[in-house]
């Protein structure tokens, strides 16, 4: 069984794996674990009692407003429920803590995360032509609005 559960310093090792195993340019053990420390950070593992750290997503908290770092799974673990399973953790937190929106930027060419996060209420709200690189790639901006935005009819 899938658990999503906070972080902690038992699980860096495994999300560091993690991180060199689906990025071109990962983050270190060492800036995994500043962000335990960082009181503006928001980060989930999913994990099993059988295979351990499954999977990651981490978010950056601005007075009301959240920024998706990363969403990482085990390539044998894809396309299971883990990935949707830590996002809406993260929505879940965001939403409880009154966040206005969380934001996220995904490769143009990633159709399997554009889907799920359509289906978790993104939209696409902007491009970043050439953000990527190994290979380069448009990053596509999405946000999933938490609460009315100015303007908009209740």
């Amino acid at each position: 069984m899938l658990s999503i559960v906070p972080m902690r310093e038992e699980h860096i090792a495994a999300i560091a794996a993690l991180e060199r195993a689906c990025f071109a340019h990962p983050w270190s053990e060492k800036s995994l674990r500043e962000e335990l420390e960082n009181p503006q950070a928001v980060f989930r593992v999913a994990a099993t009692s059988k295979n351990g750290v499954v999977g990651y997503a981490g978010m950056h908290v601005v007075l009301d407003e959240c920024y998706m770092d990363n969403v990482a799974v085990r390539p044998d673990f894809r396309r299971q429920g883990a990935a949707k399973a830590l996002v809406s953790a993260l929505l879940g937190w965001a939403r409880e803590n009154g966040a206005r929106f969380l934001t996220l930027e995904v490769r143009s060419g990633n159709g399997a995360a554009i889907a799920l996060y359509r289906a978790l209420g993104f939209e696409e709200v902007g491009r970043r032509p050439r953000f990527y690189t190994d290979p380069v790639e448009d990053a596509l901006l999405m946000t999933c609005w938490l609460s009315p935005r100015e303007g908009d009819f209740l």
